[in-house]
């Protein structure tokens, strides 16, 4: 799955390096990891003349980076898994209005989050905004594993509150696509595997069922908490320090007036890769349930692990594309690929599903053509549309549109299957016919609105000075306020 912009959004600091023996030139590969990172982190060397990467450095943000977005992943993915045991658990209090919200509340949150992020970010600082967002998402995680009520209908909505604050957190080519797109995806494979892990460690036992929901909620907390020190220990990054507009007014009118193209363009295929892939995989298990997957729990849950294991080959594929034929290009060629697989499932859904190891891979591959092209790209796209100093606050409105998507995405889906309770197999034939008309117009607004951009970050921002003062703005650029851990300065001679 698409990551949301769980990184650094700026391009990166410099890292020198002080280990002995392990002192080189970074790769351009290494530079456009850290693109995606933490931002990396300066140390005053004897020659400042010279600027040195550590790859033990550049390999710990890719880690750490990598770790957020999985986490991102896994804790939207779980309860679309957890969501078939509380059924069992409680058939007759999961009723469909709650099921919805249970599974929206986590986007609803994202969405909210998301936009106060932006302005976060851009105002006080990407350190600020990136510690702020993990410890409301602990706080969310904790809250869901400790849900609890008077009865069940009342543990339902404590669960449907706290998944609402732990979605209240922010979230080039290739090594853009490994990092982020794989992470997220890798997020919801786990996000399938660990509840069915825990449901053979208690021996499928429906009595301890209980435990097994809450531990895969509370799971999802170990990766934020392993992130918080280095968050803690982020620098403020090159392009930052240079060109923010810290604790001033944001000129939204000049910027919408230049940035309107990219900004519908990146907004409205971002809202349609969410439409469609967030439900498809949150409700992967569901729909192998439904397909006749298997007489038991295990069995359909291992079907859904198999399932988003589908959308790992997508980032190798979108990201080795996104290099060679442009981002647009890649977007394209992905949404009308899954349109057209999409139709094919919709337009034979009872002879396919028939052949069911057929149907899996259908559905599957279904799954990586969207992580091929908007999976690997929509991201990156957006975040390359628009200069330092307003970018946080762009790409929190386009994440935050684009999770309305998934949150609407996600009720109609689910509307779209309980319609067709008794025909479960009509059910999953319109929900790929709708899915797959979404794509399409997605890969009409990928190749006609989203606009070429450069991709060079420090010619962006220039440009948005300039035309700032060429329409009367002022502005005081840069960030001096901010300081780095103790130890760690800004390489002044680094570009």
């Amino acid at each position: 799955m698409s990551a949301e912009p769980t990184h650094d959004i700026d391009a990166p600091a410099k890292v020198p390096t002080t280990f002995a023996g392990s002192d080189k030139i970074a790769t351009d590969d290494a530079k456009a990891a850290a693109n995606v990172g933490k931002g990396e982190i300066d140390i005053m060397t004897e020659e400042p003349e010279k600027t040195y990467y550590s790859t033990v450095s550049v390999w710990l943000m890719v880690l750490f980076s990598g770790l957020a977005i999985g986490s991102d992943g896994y804790n939207a993915a779980v309860i679309g898994n957890v969501e078939l045991l509380l059924a069992i658990l409680y058939p007759d209090e999961l009723t469909d209005t709650i099921y919805q919200r249970l599974s929206n509340a986590f986007l609803i949150g994202m969405i909210v989050g998301m936009l106060l992020f932006g302005v976060v970010v851009d105002q006080l600082g990407r350190k600020t905004g990136a510690v702020a967002t993990t410890v409301l998402l602990v706080l969310g995680i904790t809250l869901s594993t400790a849900a609890s009520g008077t009865n069940p209908t009342g543990m339902f909505w404590m669960l449907i509150v706290a998944r609402g604050i732990a979605g209240y957190r922010k979230r080039r080519g290739f090594m853009f696509a490994m990092l982020a797109d794989l992470s997220s995806s890798l997020g919801y494979i786990w996000g399938a595997l660990v509840p069915l892990l825990l449901l053979l460690c208690v021996g499928q036992q429906v009595s301890k069922y209980d435990i097994v929901w809450r531990t895969s909620f509370a799971l999802g907390m170990a990766p934020p908490l392993l992130i918080f020190w280095f968050r803690m220990r982020m620098a403020v990054s090159t392009a930052y320090r240079k060109s923010a507009m810290r604790k001033q007014r944001t000129p939204y009118w000049l910027a919408l007036k230049r940035y309107w193209r990219p900004l519908i363009g990146s907004a409205s295929t971002w809202f349609l890769y969410n439409w469609i892939s967030i439900p498809f995989g949150i409700f992967s298990s569901t729909i192998m349930s439904r397909a006749n997957a298997g007489d038991s729990l295990v069995k359909t849950l291992g079907w859904g692990v198999v399932i988003n294991c589908f959308y790992v080959p997508g980032p190798f594929i979108g990201g080795y594309l996104s290099d060679k034929i442009g981002r647009r290009q890649t977007m394209a060629l992905g949404f009308t690929l899954q349109a057209i697989l999409g139709f094919v499932l919709g337009g034979a859904m009872n002879p396919i599903q028939n052949i069911f190891p057929l149907f899996v891979v259908l559905y599957g591959i279904f799954l990586t053509l969207g992580e091929v092209g908007p999976g690997s790209t929509v991201v990156l796209t957006a975040s390359e549309c628009f200069p330092t100093s307003i970018r946080g606050q762009m790409m929190g409105l386009i994440s935050a549109f684009s999770k309305a998507g998934a949150a609407i995405g996600t009720q109609v889906f689910t509307a779209i299957l309980n319609s067709y309770t008794s025909d479960p197999s009509k059910g999953n034939q319109v929900a790929f016919l709708i899915g797959s008309g979404f794509a399409v117009l997605g890969a009409i607004i990928a190749l006609f609105v989203i606009p070429d951009v450069s991709r060079r970050l420090n010619d962006d921002d220039e440009a948005w000075k300039k035309y700032l003062q060429e329409n009367n703005w002022e502005a005081q650029w840069g960030d001096e306020v901010t300081r780095d851990p103790s130890g760690v300065i800004m390489n002044r001679a680094a570009s």
